[in-house]
Formats: C-alpha cells, structure tokens, sequence
C-alpha cells in the first residue's frame, strides 16, 4: 500500500494530465510504464468541444442550479476539478491557484468567473462552502464571491461533465484515494473549451493570456491584444510563448 501511495503521489504531482497518448507513446517504455491501475487517469484534451450546460449541480449555497445558469454573464470561465477530501493533491491545487489569482489585477466575478467542481458525488454543498470561505480567506479579495462557485453533484452529472471535458480520475481502493490529473480548463462565454493548462503552477500572466484567448479579445486591454497576437500556446512548455517572426513583424 505505502508503494502504491508513493507511486500514485509522484504521478499525480507531475501533472499526469500534460501526457498525451503519443506522448506517452515516446516517453513510457514497457519496462516504466504506469500500474494498470492507473489505466484512464489523465487528460485527453477536449478542445473546440462545447460542455453540456444543461448539466445541474448544487452550489455552496445548497442551491440546484444549471451550468449554464454561469455563462450568463458572458464572461469566461475557468474550470478545474478537485474532491475536498483529498488528502495533499487537491489543497495544494488550490492554494497554487488562489495564490496566482491573488497575484492577478482581475478579479472573479468581473472579468472572469470560475467553477470548482467535485468529483465526488459524496462530498456536500456544506464542505463546499466552507471550501469556498476558506480561499477567499486566502484571496483577499471579497468582491469574488459572487465569481467563484464551489459546485457538488450526482455521480452522473460529475462523469458526464468530466468526460465532455476530458477529465479522467479513478477511485484507488487500495488507498481509498481517487488517483486524479491537475489542470485548468478555460471556457468561452458559451461553454466552448478554449485551452488547458496543467499541472499546478499557473503563472498569472498565463491565466490572463487564456482568458484573453477564451474571450477572443473582449476581455483586457488594447495591450493584452498586442501581447496575443505576439505569443502562442506551446504545448510543450505548458505555457505561452513569445513568438519572434510576429514581434519583429510587429516592430516593423
């Protein structure tokens, strides 16, 4: 079991959801590859693809309400999954994730909104609002309140929302854990999935340019847009980079 443990905190610490299957292919040799049990964790990137808004879930408040009940805003959305009683992975997301947030100019609820979602089905809106209390302790920033909801739902609608997605986690009976990627995953205003960033370290300048993405330039500045149309996604580096033939076309 300890071996088990160990092997399924290094994996889920490397941000197992940045491997695609021909990266695994190239990276993973018969001889290391990952334990069957681990079979369907990870993230198979689900872009272009619209989230079933219909979907229901009950919020903090212990109200049922639908996800598209949060596009009405028309203002992106970034989603990331967690469970609450995970025991290090998912308060370590979180912290990473509040703390870029706090590092951010925008604030949740003005030019972005935010969904956390559990992913188990036996967590509550009780644990999710005091989830909720507790970084906003840490964000310092009250007016998010009205822009980061903590949702819980049925079995069904969490797997269906997760498999629209490209989420993949699996309960670890062994260690009565889920074995679970990390990820956020940044939505347009009508619940299209725009881009995945992985792991847990989100640089605020990265969650800016995504949301500049997923808002295709209606979110930020003259100045974001120039900076946009300066940078790519590299998948590779998990990340934004600049792009030198369109900065020096730029300059010119």
């Amino acid at each position: 079991m300890i071996v088990l443990r160990n092997i399924l905190l290094f994996v889920l610490i490397l941000g197992i959801g940045r491997l695609t299957a021909l990266d695994c292919a190239a990276q993973i040799t018969r001889a290391d590859a990952l334990p069957d049990v681990f079979e369907g964790v990870g993230i198979t990137e689900q872009l272009g693809t619209v989230i079933p808004t219909h979907l229901t879930f009950t919020n903090e408040s212990g109200e049922e309400v639908a996800l598209s009940t949060f596009f009405k805003a028309e203002r992106p959305i970034i989603l990331n999954f967690v469970y609450h009683n995970c025991p290090m992975l998912c308060s370590l997301i979180l912290e990473s994730f509040t703390e870029s947030l706090r590092e951010m100019e925008w604030t949740p609820g003005s030019e972005f909104d935010v969904l956390t979602v559990s992913f188990s089905a036996t967590e509550t809106a009780d644990l999710a609002r005091d989830q909720k209390s507790r970084y906003l302790n840490i964000l310092k920033k009250p007016a998010a309140a009205d822009g980061w909801h903590f949702l819980t739902g049925s079995e069904e609608n969490i797997f269906a929302l997760a498999e629209a997605t490209g989420f993949g986690f699996k309960w670890i009976e062994e260690t009565k854990e889920y074995a679970h990627p990390a990820a956020l995953i940044f939505l347009d205003e009508a619940g299209t999935i725009t881009r995945y960033i992985h792991g847990m370290n989100y640089p605020p300048n990265d969650l800016r340019r995504a949301l500049v993405e997923a808002s295709e330039g209606r979110v930020g500045t003259t100045w974001d847009r120039i900076i946009m149309y300066c940078y790519r996604y590299d998948a590779s580096a998990n990340s934004y980079v600049l792009q030198a033939t369109k900065l020096m076309r730029l300059g010119g």
